[in-house]
């Protein structure tokens, strides 16, 4: 139902040393209606051009400060709001590739009253000045 909003491609940007950038970031939100606590947020696989990017390489924050998603697993006191953007931060080389590439995110959120988890999709094509 939110899946059409949870990337915001105007917010793509690269990260780190302008000659040399160290990877990219994005805002996205949450495809809950309630908001979730984030040691709910089971996976954030972000993908680029159809190559899903390895677990390690992203970071998510919130507004507190950046937390890998092995930490997010133990963060019981930070919440992920409905509406409120959060920055993905992934680790890659070089950064965001010029040119127009799709940029996918893919939410697994653990809901306690569904038996099942819930997963939300987004793509879009994005270009970074």
């Amino acid at each position: 139902m939110f899946d059409k909003y949870l990337i915001d491609p105007a917010t793509v940007r690269n990260i780190g040393p302008a000659d040399a950038p160290a990877g990219f970031a994005f805002e996205a939100k949450l495809g809950y209606y309630r908001g979730l606590g984030l040691s709910m947020i089971e996976e954030l696989n972000v993908g680029l051009d159809g190559e899903v990017l390895p677990r390690a390489a992203v970071r998510f924050d919130e507004g507190p400060g950046p937390l890998t998603l092995d930490e997010m697993e133990t963060a019981f006191d930070r919440r992920w709001a409905f509406g409120t953007p959060a920055t993905i931060l992934v680790e890659y080389a070089g950064g965001f590739p010029t040119g127009d590439h799709k940029l996918s995110l893919q939410q697994k959120l653990r809901v306690s009253y569904l038996p099942f988890p819930a997963f939300n999709n987004d793509e879009k094509m994005v270009e970074v000045a």
